[in-house]
């Protein structure tokens, strides 16, 4: 389905979207890859989902990437004796400890010994995304005693986030390595990991998943802004989740950081999501506020490959019309001649490999000349993703013979997927780009393409061959008869 935008649209599946008719129609409404929140829904609601959005896959003709979110670790005060909860007062005295006894306005149980075990006094805690904030005077292997900086209501199984702490904890809990094996074994074609604290955490993952899906990383963490530069080479995209970091870091630091991890997975040539809070209000209102429509337009504008609803489409009443209004807000960022300033501004040489100065050729030529698009045959998606990554003023049509491959480039920027047969030889590429280009609406019979491959055909990493081609078959037969 051809996008009149280059930024991709995530959506979040939900009770608010679970059936075909709703699934497709947020499919067409611009929907690019669905979210499988982890984190609600059994295994068989989620199989039933997956199992939706392939139909519409088949029934539109459309590659679509399945991006499962696996939950990791939750740490959770425990219950109080009052279900209202407590009122805690600046300045007052609070413990948190290991007693499973019902919590009052003294204490509560916090049942995670690995917080305890990396605490220490002056370190800070973050209870109910941050609304209510802990500073530790005095703490042990069992409990931690507290001062209360900014108070507030606490109640049931309120979230807890240790944000200036590293904490012993694998980003992988029982139940994501269930949901791992799971997903991965249903199809999915991206697993996002939570809780991500150091390349290790990536590692551990990919070791599960075994070449089943990618692996995108979510910056939710301080440890994990710090350390990111390796966790980026360790992934095959990242997700900027700004909800945790908006409450572990200062609200103020998460726009550039933002800025800043952008530009860095662009560099790399790896897809990355701006996710949360983008059209928050509606969830319950058909129109979303000024200062979202601009949240969104500003990931857009920094170059962002996606932009992601959650609650918005998953259990909002709008879902379609979120959608709708993020498809039309990237449409119409993308024909600001400041957007092609700004990306082209921000456009970073790479001349690491034949790979990289045949892209950036097809990217110069294409823009330079009446060329209507570039066409570039993948294996792996690695092509494609260097293609992506120059963001050409012209479409990128991704040939590959993988469903695989070309579910995961839904997510990259750009990119629009086409399934052909394996080729053989470099003129049978030229012909299957050409068609590709008539039939998704490129250009006509009048107009000129790029083609890129790598020769020996079928094999990873041996781009090396660049053409202008007509979108005329007959032509190219009469040009190149062998």
């Amino acid at each position: 389905m051809k996008r009149m935008r280059n930024v991709k649209i995530v959506a979040t599946l939900g009770p608010a979207s679970e059936d075909y008719e709703t699934i497709r129609a947020l499919h067409e409404a611009g929907a690019d890859v669905f979210r499988l929140n982890m984190s609600h829904g059994s295994h068989d609601e989620i199989a039933k989902k997956h199992a939706i959005i392939r139909q519409v896959e088949v029934d539109t003709g459309s590659s679509i990437a399945i991006l499962a979110d696996l939950q990791g670790p939750k740490l959770r005060v425990g219950v109080f004796a009052n279900e209202d909860g407590e009122m805690l007062e600046d300045g007052a005295k609070f413990r948190l400890d290991l007693d499973t006894a019902d919590g009052d306005n003294a204490r509560v149980c916090l049942p995670h010994p690995e917080i305890f075990a990396a605490l220490e006094p002056g370190k800070t805690l973050l209870v109910n995304d941050g609304k209510i904030r802990l500073q530790v005077e005095d703490c042990g292997p069992d409990f931690a005693d507290c001062v209360v900086i900014a108070g507030g209501v606490i109640s049931n199984r309120k979230g807890v986030n240790v944000p200036d702490v590293e904490l012993p904890l694998a980003a992988l809990s029982e139940k994501d390595r269930a949901d791992l094996e799971f997903t991965a074994k249903l199809g999915v074609d991206w697993m996002a990991l939570s809780f991500v604290q150091r390349p290790a955490d990536v590692e551990e993952a990919r070791a599960l998943v075994k070449g089943r899906a990618a692996i995108l990383s979510k910056i939710e963490k301080p440890n994990a802004v710090e350390r990111f530069d390796a966790i980026l080479a360790a992934s095959d995209g990242i997700m900027v989740a700004r909800g945790d970091l908006g409450v572990e870091l200062p609200v103020q630091a998460v726009p550039p950081i933002q800025k800043r991890l952008v530009r860095k997975c662009r560099y790399a040539g790896k897809p990355v999501i701006v996710a949360t809070q983008m059209l928050e209000s509606m969830i319950e209102s058909p129109m979303p506020t000024r200062a979202e429509v601009s949240d969104v337009a500003t990931a857009i504008y920094e170059g962002a490959d996606a932009v992601m609803l959650s609650a918005e489409s998953a259990a909002g009443s709008y879902p379609i019309e979120a959608v709708t209004t993020m498809d039309r807000v990237a449409a119409e960022v993308e024909l600001d001649p400041t957007y092609t300033q700004i990306i082209e501004a921000s456009r970073q040489a790479n001349r690491g490999s034949i790979a990289d100065g045949i892209v950036a050729a097809a990217r110069e030529i294409a823009e330079t000349t009446n060329i209507k698009a570039i066409c570039c045959f993948t294996q792996s998606g690695t092509t494609a993703l260097l293609v992506s990554r120059e963001r050409p003023r012209v479409p990128i049509i991704a040939l590959t013979p993988l469903h695989g491959t070309a579910r995961r480039l839904a997510l990259s920027w750009g990119c629009n997927c086409v399934i052909t047969p394996a080729m053989e030889r470099f003129k049978g590429a030229v012909v299957s780009a050409a068609k590709a280009a008539l039939e998704g609406g490129f250009g006509t019979v009048e107009d000129q393409i790029v083609v890129t491959a790598g020769v020996p055909f079928n094999v990873t990493g041996t781009t090396n061959i660049l053409r202008v081609a007509p979108c005329d078959e007959r032509l190219i037969f009469a040009t190149d008869p062998e």
